[in-house]
């Protein structure tokens, strides 16, 4: 690869050659690992390449909420090496924005062996699907554009036609325009949190103080949150800053992650889908040692004690008698909560008496331990025990949900946001609550309307093989016949088939329907099982956009180079489609894709000197839109158009004692009758019916108005076959599904390199490996109700016993005689269970283990590519 690099810089390489030999390196790269790559640049070489070439700010899109600065060096349309933000000098009140080792590995995927090149069809699939059972498994035929678009018209057309828009499951721009299809609502990676934040708090918990105050709190406790391995970028560098200036940290979390080696002081364990207990246990001690803050409880929430219920509630309901058992007999004490979640006794009681005895204090929860069935139990708990200890409305303290990764460490105002790209809504039909957008039903928060038309993301396969799904607000059993699955649109894949619960039963499912069509780079997992296939060009080869990161920071995404092989835009695909089936492209698309980059720069905003409203970011001159070639107004900025872009990032200054701190919360509970919060009470809600109700009307599971402990279904106690004699089960292990450091959810599994980095690994505590007389290295069966997979067996002792992990994303590769996965996709092994508000529980998952009998697994880095001609 090195000799390539040279070839570039000394002009001996005309582009098509270096994508044939770079395709023919990455090829040899997969059998041998990463010992080379396009990194491989000698000093001279990287001097002599800018030199000759140019640096370009690069997107860095996949979905981790990082946002961070990539920037890639281009020579006669090459990528020969990347950088990250140097843009000034770093230090904690204004950091760099660091991209992490994927974001690096970036030009890996866009110039991989295994780009898709060419439109595809699966060699036996004719319209009306053909050899259905072989999905997956078919051969693939190269065809035209040409014959791919009117393949993918007529048979758009013909189900439209003959079964209307309601036997579509998808949406995009151009499906929008055309009629509409059925939507997949629901909660991924938040869990249960959203209609818990919207009904207790009026989405009050949502946001947080600023990163700054942050470093005034005298303890943070960090429930279930992970940001050194999760959110990569500056979220564990910033916390970093607040345990510097004196904060003490409490993390609770079942092992002893790389978060809690960095900056734990005290670790809690807890078992996974258990943390509800845990957190009644704290209350129990509290209460009885009345550490709890009642003149905070009295004034800002309703629902604590039977003296405060809000209007119309029976006062037996109240969180204080439940906790101590006044009228079930069963008082929560840490004892009770200790043989639930693991954690001793007297740890739980130093850690309730820690938490309310310090002051100020940060109370913060990751998502993780929502997205578990019925997880809204653990969304009450957190906040009323958090709201029991007074620390809202107050420098360094608080209590609120970290919001996404870019929000772990960040609160407190936008202070630079992107300007709209001027394009229109496209309105789905079948589903008008969603506008079209990466994640179309993603936390659906309005299940009364009768005229939005889909399924929860968990009941996606039983709908289209049972031919039916739950109708929201009591509609009971709504029939259905999907026969198409549509996933061209931005994105390019959408990989739900590998990222939602019960990939068996999804399979199944995929094989049911008539056509399954996508857009992608690579074979993914859900274009695998499709049955046309166009391929898409990845960001870096698109006009360019604003990505927001940090709510301090945006990051200008400029074309890197032109599409590879015959790679197209969503764009350019939706409108040769719609000229197919008699649609307007320009109704669709009013905008060039120019004229989007460019009013989404011409629109941005930073915050102004006042600390309070905002002006124009950039400044565009007369000659700026005449080069341009776009529709624009002359504007004065804080910077020139031509700077941003060449920076590629606008971060707004910070220090100590700049105007631009917010503490969350401060109006409220200095004066709440005179701030009220948007509940039905205008408080803070312990007891919130709201809740209940409105969880109800989803049609999948109840929750009671207050925090109460239920067993979840597939959690701890399913682990037995006998409870009281602690008898173990079937399934005697619970499985958490983590974030890994191989790819962001399912993007960069097919890199050789990050592969090597990071093996995919089934982690297990040692005891307990021992047990089953099982070492180090071997190949494991990991089998749960709903599917098996083997892996590399790894023991720690920094997992609970009783709990094994393994890295949520990987591709699955099942051998179709045995149905075993050989990649360790945790959705083989989650089911797709229906909870709350559609939430995926897939961290409350049991699972049995025992040594594979079979061959046993290269490291996934020897593997060969998906290389498709």
């Amino acid at each position: 690869m090195g000799n390539l690099i040279n070839g570039v810089i000394n002009k001996k390489l005309s582009r098509r050659k270096f994508l044939a030999a770079s395709a023919a390196g990455a090829a040899s790269l997969a059998l041998t690992g990463c010992g080379n790559s396009l990194s491989s640049v000698g000093s001279t070489d990287v001097a002599v390449a800018e030199k000759e070439g140019k640096w370009v700010t690069a997107a860095c899109w996949h979905n981790c909420g990082g946002r961070c600065l990539n920037k890639a060096l281009v020579v006669d349309g090459v990528v020969v090496r990347q950088k990250t933000d140097d843009t000034h000098e770093d230090s904690p009140d204004y950091p760099q924005q660091r991209g992490c080792h994927r974001g690096r590995a970036q030009r890996f995927h866009v110039f991989g062996a295994d780009r898709l090149k060419y439109p595809m069809k699966r060699k036996h699939w004719e319209p009306g699907g053909g050899k259905k059972e072989l999905r997956g498994r078919d051969e693939w035929v190269r065809i035209s554009w040409d014959e791919a678009l009117d393949l993918v018209a007529a048979e758009l057309k013909r189900i439209k036609e003959q079964y209307g828009n309601k036997s579509i499951l998808g949406t995009s721009r151009l499906l929008n325009f055309y009629g509409g299809g059925l939507v997949r609502w629901g909660s991924s990676s938040s869990g249960a949190w959203g209609v818990v934040q919207e009904c207790m708090t009026g989405f009050f918990s949502w946001k947080a103080n600023d990163r700054l105050d942050w470093r005034n709190a005298k303890l943070i406790v960090l429930w279930g949150a992970n940001p050194a391995r999760s959110s990569l970028g500056n979220p564990t560098y910033n916390l970093l800053q607040a345990k510097k200036a004196g904060a003490k940290f409490i993390i609770v979390d079942p092992l002893v992650s790389p978060t809690v080696r960095l900056l734990a002081d005290k670790h809690i364990p807890c078992r996974p889908g258990t943390d509800t207990a845990l957190l009644l246990g704290m209350a129990y001690h509290m209460i009885e040692n009345n550490l709890h803050d009642q003149e905070f409880l009295d004034r800002c929430t309703v629902g604590f004690d039977a003296d405060h219920m809000p209007e119309g509630a029976d006062p037996k309901e109240n969180f204080k008698d439940y906790v101590l058992g006044t009228y079930d007999g069963v008082p929560k004490t840490p004892e009770w909560a200790s043989e639930i979640c693991g954690a001793a006794p007297q740890l739980i009681r130093e850690f309730a008496t820690e938490i309310a005895t310090t002051k100020p204090m940060i109370f913060t929860s990751s998502f993780a331990p929502a997205r578990t069935y019925r997880g809204q139990q653990f969304c009450q708990a957190f906040l009323t025990v958090g709201w029991m200890t007074g620390n809202v409305g107050k420098p360094g303290a608080g209590v609120w949900t970290m919001n996404y990764a870019p929000g772990q460490s960040y609160g407190g105002k936008t202070l630079v946001r992107s300007g709209s790209n001027g394009l229109p809504p496209a309105v789905n039909p079948l589903f008008p609550d969603a506008t079209y957008g990466p994640y179309d039903g993603y936390r659906w928060a309005n299940p009364t309307n009768p005229d939005a038309h889909g399924m929860a993301y968990c009941e996606t396969y039983d709908a289209i093989l049972k031919g039916e799904y739950t109708g929201t607000n009591g509609r009971g059993k709504v029939p259905c016949d999907i026969r198409l699955i549509w996933l061209v649109r931005d994105g390019y894949g959408y990989n739900f088939l590998n990222q939602s619960s019960d990939i068996n039963k999804g399979i199944e499912a995929f094989r049911k329907v008539d056509f399954v069509v996508t857009n992608d780079i690579v074979l993914s997992t859900i274009s695998k099982y499709a049955d046309i296939v166009l391929p898409a060009t990845t960001e870096w080869e698109k006009e360019g956009k604003i990505y927001q990161g940090n709510p301090e920071a945006i990051f200008i995404a400029e074309k890197v180079v032109e599409p590879l092989y015959e790679a197209k835009t969503e764009e350019w695909i939706d409108r040769e489609l719609a000229k197919r089936l008699g649609l307007n492209p320009d109704e669709i698309y009013p905008i060039s894709p120019k004229q989007q980059f460019f009013n989404s720069l011409a629109g941005a905003q930073v915050i102004a000197e006042d600390g309070e409203n905002y002006e124009p970011l950039v400044t565009i001159t007369p000659q700026d839109i005449q080069e341009w070639n776009v529709q624009g107004e002359p504007q004065q900025g804080k910077i020139a158009l031509k700077d941003l872009l060449e920076q590629g990032v606008y971060q707004v200054p910070r220090s100590p004692k700049d105007n631009l701190t917010v503490v969350q919360g401060e109006d409220f509970v200095r004066d709440p009758e005179a701030n009220p919060l948007s509940t039905k009470s205008g408080k803070l809600e312990i007891h919130c019916q709201a809740l209940s109700d409105k969880i109800a009307l989803y049609g999948l599971t109840t929750v009671p108005p207050i925090a109460k402990y239920e067993p979840p279904l597939d959690g701890y106690e399913a682990t037995f076959e006998d409870w009281e004699s602690k008898k173990k089960g079937k399934y005697p292990f619970q499985l958490i599904t983590i974030h890994y450091g191989r790819r962001s959810h399912s993007t960069y599994d097919n890199v050789p390199q990050l592969r090597e980095a990071y093996p995919q690994e089934f982690m297990m505590n040692t005891r307990d490996a021992e047990a089953l007389g099982l070492k180090e290295g071997d190949t494991v069966l990991i089998e749960s109700a709903y599917g098996k997979c083997i892996r590399l067996l790894s023991l720690s002792e920094t997992l609970m016993p009783g709990v094994v992990t393994l890295g949520e994303g990987a591709w699955v590769e099942l051998d179709e005689e045995t149905g075993i996965d050989k990649a360790g996709a945790t959705n083989i092994l989650c089911g797709a269970r229906l909870s709350g508000q559609g939430e995926e529980p897939w961290n409350t998952t049991i699972v049995r283990v025992e040594k594979y009998d079979g061959e046993p697994l290269i490291p996934d880095a020897q593997w060969k590519q998906r290389i498709i001609f």
